[in-house]
């Protein structure tokens, strides 16, 4: 497997993530969201609540997962290295989350249904995320999102600020985060066939008829797809899809979409170079996925729950 030693995150990202991402930090109430995210999430109790209910991988514990683990964090030159779960789910699923302490879950659907190569694929999309910076991003949209529904006349008062129009960039950064992701999988895997092929089986692969499945038609799917945009309609259809119309709004972009952006990117002279080890490189030679957040900040925030559990212990006291 290739190893890109020193690169950085802008080497391969996609313009639309870019784009996306500029285009939502600049809409009202973006800076709002970001500096009540810094005051009220801590990540700390889901790491708390995954060392408490999954298995965290690690050289003895899912030794095969962890060494392919170890060898995509080293081929995108990423450091710390992340913690590592696999939790008891059949859905084949996975996400990365965390700043300060980054970490990837991967469900126990994705090891029974996908082979090593794919898993291989599915942990390097993952770590892109992380390489990327995605990952504060991606829990700020679940919080804005769940403050806007839960929250808006409690104490946060969040809910009169947070429009709709910034929960529809939210989740269009988060569909085209999706594709630079992907284009740290095909880095990793060097193997446009296995990424696609993890794609295919996260979509409606099962184990029974495995051998039943076509990669290559799966293409001729995406192909079709495609051709739906014929009809200005069916472009109509799409973005009512995406943006809610079934009740629910898509947080990644239709697997045969991402069939075709890594197809083009696979067949570019920028991927081609990337190769090569022509590419940009990060000042400090690997990621640094610390938190972003001043010290400042974060001394106020450990004083605060400092002073809740004096209080805590204040009312056990007096029971």
């Amino acid at each position: 497997m290739p190893t890109y030693t020193g690169i950085s995150s802008e080497a391969f990202r996609h313009p639309l993530d870019r784009q996306a991402e500029e285009a939502l930090r600049n809409l009202p109430g973006f800076d709002l969201i970001s500096r009540k995210f810094v005051e009220f999430v801590y990540e700390r109790p889901q790491l708390v609540y995954l060392m408490g209910n999954a298995i965290q991988v690690g050289p003895r514990q899912y030794s095969t997962i962890y060494q392919m683990f170890r060898e995509c964090v080293r081929d995108l030159d990423i450091y710390p290295e992340p913690a590592l779960f696999v939790v008891q789910n059949p859905q084949a699923n996975s996400y990365a989350l965390g700043q300060e302490n980054p970490y990837i879950v991967i469900n126990t659907g994705i090891l029974d249904l996908l082979d090593e190569a794919e898993i291989r694929a599915v942990l390097a999309h993952e770590l892109g995320h992380i390489k990327c910076g995605h990952t504060i991003l991606i829990q700020m949209a679940m919080w804005a999102m769940s403050a806007a529904s839960a929250l808006g006349e409690l104490t946060f008062g969040i809910g009169n600020f947070v429009s709709q129009a910034l929960i529809y960039a939210f989740f269009e950064w988060r569909r085209k985060a999706e594709l630079t992701a992907d284009r740290a999988a095909l880095l990793v895997m060097d193997d446009l066939n296995t990424v696609m092929s993890s794609m295919m089986k996260v979509s409606g692969g099962c184990i029974k008829y495995a051998h039943e499945c076509s990669l290559p038609e799966f293409i001729k799917q995406s192909e079709n797809y495609h051709a739906l945009d014929d009809d200005g309609l069916n472009q109509v259809y799409k973005f009512l899809i995406y943006n809610g119309a079934q009740g629910t709004m898509l947080s990644h972009p239709f697997p045969v979409e991402r069939l075709r952006y890594l197809q083009e990117w696979a067949v570019s002279e920028e991927y081609k170079q990337i190769r090569r080890g022509n590419y940009q490189r990060s000042a400090s030679g690997a990621v640094n996925v610390a938190a972003e957040t001043s010290p400042q900040e974060v001394e106020t925030l450990r004083q605060q729950i400092e002073e809740l559990q004096q209080e805590i212990n204040k009312m056990k006291k007096s029971d």
